[in-house]
């Protein structure tokens, strides 16, 4: 019976791969310019019980480097399960239809959400901004910071922490080594805002506005909510706004009402010039896309291939008959 190999990617695995955050970077921003010849069917949702989910995110690749990928990452909530919010992903040979990996998502789902952010604030922040403000400091905002301490990695930044709880002196421990950053708890919201240059929110639950006085933001800020939550009045004044894909941004409620919108990769592309003055007001809904979770598995299944990390199995790839 002729059998294949199909490698078997945990966490484990992919943390001896020591991707660095600014490859990250680099493959979303990859992911974005290949977005025009990738397939990309919507979600699709199902839900077994109460509250729970589980959502299917398929998409193919266009071929580069002489491969051509497919894969389907699948999110699911369950109550009960450990983590309660996990991801798996599949991916194939989108030319022979032979499953190659399967890979544990929850890296992925976070570092490709947190280089998207620091890409967005690299695109549409004001030339010389180096200070960035960041409300909701869970795991997806470390992913955020690790992403742009790496991308500002030549320089000194400021990192503004609006405080709550213990998160924002926890957040500093962890990154207590890195020298090229410096960061300030900010206890007023009024204050946190009304100074802010770049707004990174990595809120995850938010039922109503988080700032809802619209004179607080200044004339040339950035927002960016990682999680697209707690900003809809900006969606009505702000002069622009960019969204990673279309077909999510346009169910928002005020989609009809932006001044001005485009995706992200349009500038990345060079077909929009994104921000032209220092007084526009951006704002960059970037809902999450699984072009990016397939560019990074193919990514590390290929340096996994070359490392010889990972586990593998068996799969039989002749028809059964019974």
């Amino acid at each position: 019976m002729k059998t294949s190999m199909v490698s078997v990617i945990q966490q484990e695995q992919i943390d001896q791969l020591n991707i660095s955050p600014r490859e990250c970077i680099e493959w979303v921003k990859q992911g974005f310019l290949m977005k025009d010849d990738a397939q990309m069917p919507a979600k699709l949702s199902v839900h077994p019980q109460g509250e729970d989910f589980m959502t299917s995110m398929p998409c193919l690749l266009p071929k580069y480097d002489g491969k051509k990928y497919f894969g389907l990452k699948l999110v699911s909530r369950i109550e009960g399960q450990k983590p309660t919010l996990k991801s798996d992903i599949t991916l194939y040979d989108a030319e022979t239809g032979q499953l190659l990996a399967v890979m544990d998502g929850d890296w992925i789902t976070a570092m490709r959400t947190g280089a998207v952010a620091a890409l967005a604030a690299r695109t549409f922040q004001r030339p010389g901004v180096d200070t960035y403000s960041m409300i909701g400091l869970g795991n997806i905002a470390r992913a955020v910071a690790l992403c742009l301490i790496a991308d500002n990695s030549d320089r000194h930044i400021t990192i503004r922490l609006m405080r709550y709880k213990d998160q924002a002196e926890l957040f500093i421990e962890r990154f207590r080594d890195y020298k090229n950053v410096t960061f300030d708890i900010i206890d007023d919201p009024t204050v946190f805002l009304s100074e802010a240059d770049v707004v990174i929110s990595s809120v995850t639950v938010a039922t109503e506005l988080l700032f809802p006085d619209d004179t607080l933001f200044k004339k040339g800020v950035t927002v960016i909510p990682v999680h697209v939550r707690g900003f809809q009045n900006c969606d009505l004044f702000f002069d622009k706004v960019f969204g990673d894909d279309t077909s999510q941004i346009q169910k928002f409620k005020y989609f009809n009402q932006f001044h001005e919108y485009d995706e992200i990769h349009h500038v990345l592309q060079g077909k929009n010039s994104g921000r032209t003055s220092d007084d526009e007001r951006i704002l960059s809904y970037n809902y999450g896309i699984a072009l990016h979770d397939i560019v990074f598995a193919s990514k590390i299944y290929e340096k996994a291939l070359s490392s010889s990390s990972g586990f593998e199995f068996m799969k039989q790839d002749k028809k059964i008959w019974v």
